[in-house]
């Protein structure tokens, strides 16, 4: 038994549903050859059950009490226990090669989805994915628990017509006709039934969607009134599913019902000739248990049957599900046969259309008068479209990063984007995403975030759960616990956007001071214009129009180091968000400031109140 999930779930056919089911069957090959034989065996048990049975009976009317008696007995006896034993290990097999295979196709769409980027959601609705993993991925697993059973009972339906063509040709021929024919019967729902579950399916998708849409954009709806828009929306997708259900339904009682009826009516058709062939001495008493004994039996390979018709067509209308999702090209990736060697640590960073360039070891602030533009660009450096970004390319030591390999480029490279995700879990797991991190490590980054807070708010501090995207932290708690995760990564290249934008003056201030102490030394971009975070980092670009304008120190670029025009340019940019900054300070201070004339000093009252 392998331990679940896989370290490498591997690299799929896309072609097809059949494609993908045969992939995964030869990727557990294993687990599935040892489930098939342990069917075969119990079923091969069960089959010769009825022909013991019989000839014990012969043997007991012929000669009474005796040692054949006793032999007959006791291979019944070693057929039910073997019988019962491959049962049991078959069953333990048969959910194992059901979770593999659910398993591997749930590893391979979140596989995917981490990879995509937005690719996915610019191609699939978010209903889709979803629906993916919860349900398609157990659908395509079903069909290989079921495999075993349905290889054993064509095994058994194999034997038993030997066995009743040894007993009587009449009776042998009706089983090796019969059966199949009561099959094919079946078999004629299954196209309808396939159809309809499709239908079922891509309804029932686009109510996950609309439902997830609905419950991210709640707060919005609630404000704006269109609680009940979206509500009557859902009711109505709701009311489609349903339907789409009941037509599934319908074809599914047909059926479960003729699945009863018919191998009843072979059962019956087998158990009549039989019982005249006994009456005419055609064949004898034993002969006529084991014949009505067949004829029970062989109600199980054929339900046994008409499960993996089931199985397989649900299998199918998941696969193609899956397989939508696999074929999303990735926004962003290389070959890794073609993929050039990464440069040396410390190689400059440069987005050439623009021409801001990242030296070894400096913190680098990048300032616009348009925050979009400046962002775009801290986008590009830590590529994640390389369609889009054709004609903006960016070199890290002279190679575009798009000959890189990704996960290296991952790995050197780390952006922290404006509008923070966190996941649900543990803070402590969401906060170390690459694994190692030590619970002094953790501690240290909450500091530099000056997230302590946060520690106070969740319960049980590191080791408490968030729920999902973090809800229950304030905006401003979330993007310090964002800045903490990224400083954990301790990457080489280190780029944050508007890292400090929901915070107060006073924490922003603390967090500008220690980020550029920690940082110092490492390559980081910030992507702001708040004079509190300036006046800590090592050179300040100015980009305007799409390019790099002026670079030079804080206090430089508004003396006018760089020009009159530019140091206009410059203020006009950091004075607007000092600007705003100037109510947020107020609203945030560490306490109400009384200006009663009993609260002021002589000082004061000179000075209006002024400190």
């Amino acid at each position: 038994m392998r331990s679940l999930p896989l370290a490498d779930p591997g690299t799929p056919p896309l072609s097809g549903p059949t494609a993908y089911l045969w992939w995964l069957a030869r990727r557990q090959w294993g687990i599935l050859l040892t489930a098939v034989a342990c069917g075969v065996v119990m079923f091969a048990c069960q089959a010769f059950l009825p022909f013991l049975t019989g000839r014990a009976i012969d043997d007991g009317l012929e000669q009474g009490f005796g040692p054949d008696l006793l032999r007959a007995a006791g291979a019944l006896l070693t057929l039910g226990l073997v019988s019962a034993g491959a049962s049991a290990i078959g069953h333990r097999f048969d959910v194992a090669n059901w979770l593999r295979a659910a398993f591997t196709t749930s590893q391979l769409v979140g596989r995917t989805a981490a990879r995509s980027g937005h690719a996915i959601t610019a191609e699939l609705p978010t209903g889709e994915v979803v629906s993916a993993v919860a349900n398609d991925a157990l659908r395509v697993g079903e069909v290989f628990a079921v495999l075993a059973r349905f290889v054993g009972s064509i095994t058994a339906y194999g034997a038993v017509a030997v066995l009743m063509l040894r007993v009587s040709v009449p009776l042998g021929l009706v089983v090796l006709l019969g059966l199949p024919t009561v099959a094919a019967a079946l078999g004629l729902l299954v196209k309808p039934l396939q159809r309809r579950q499709t239908a079922q399916r891509e309804a029932s998708g686009r109510l996950t969607t609309l439902g997830a849409d609905t419950v991210s954009g709640l707060r919005v709806l609630r404000g704006i009134g269109g609680e009940s828009v979206f509500t009557g929306r859902y009711r109505q997708q709701s009311q489609l599913v349903r339907e789409r259900g009941e037509n599934v339904a319908v074809t599914q009682s047909w059926l479960d019902a003729l699945q009863v009826l018919l191998p009843g009516a072979f059962v019956v058709a087998l158990v009549w000739m039989g019982a005249h062939m006994a009456l005419a001495g055609t064949i004898t008493p034993g002969q006529l248990v084991t014949t009505y004994g067949y004829a029970a039996f062989l109600a199980w390979p054929v339900q046994n049957a008409t499960e993996f018709l089931q199985a397989t067509t649900r299998a199918f209308v998941g696969t193609r599900k899956v397989l939508a999702v696999l074929r999303v090209v990735p926004a962003a990736g290389v070959d890794p046969g073609t993929a050039a060697v990464m440069p040396p640590v410390g190689a400059p960073l440069v987005d050439e259309a623009s021409g801001v360039t990242l030296e070894a070891g400096r913190v680098v602030a990048l300032v616009s008068a348009d925050p979009d533009e400046s962002a775009r660009i801290a986008t590009r450096l830590g590529r994640f479209d390389d369609a889009a970004e054709a004609g903006t390319p960016v070199l890290l030591g002279g190679v575009p990063l798009t000959d890189l390999p990704l996960a290296e480029v991952r790995r050197r490279i780390v952006v922290a984007e404006a509008m923070p995700q966190l996941f649900s879990g543990a803070l402590a797991t969401g906060l170390d995403v690459r694994g190692g991190a030590s619970r002094d490590d953790l501690l240290a980054v909450i500091g530099l975030a000056d997230a302590q807070d946060v520690l106070d708010s969740v319960p049980d501090g590191l080791d408490g759960e968030l729920p999902e995207k973090g809800r229950s932290l304030s905006g401003g708690q979330r993007q310090r616990v964002a800045l903490a995760r990224a400083l954990l990564t301790d990457a080489e290249i280190l780029v944050l956007v508007e890292p400090t934008s929901a915070v107060d003056a006073h924490t922003e201030a603390r967090i500008a001071a220690r980020l550029a102490d920690a940082r110092r030394g490492r390559t980081t971009v910030v992507v702001t214009a708040s004079p509190l975070v300036l006046d800590h980092v090592d050179e300040v670009q100015l980009v305007q129009g799409g390019a790099l304008v002026a670079r030079g120190t804080h206090a430089g670029l508004l003396d006018g180091a760089a020009g009159p025009r530019v140091a206009a340019t410059y203020r006009a940019v950091v004075g607007r968000r000092l600007d705003d900054d100037l109510p947020v300070e107020e609203s945030f201070d560490d306490a109400p400031v009384d200006l009663s004339p009993a609260a002021l000093s002589p000082a004061d009252l000179s000075t209006g109140g002024a400190a």
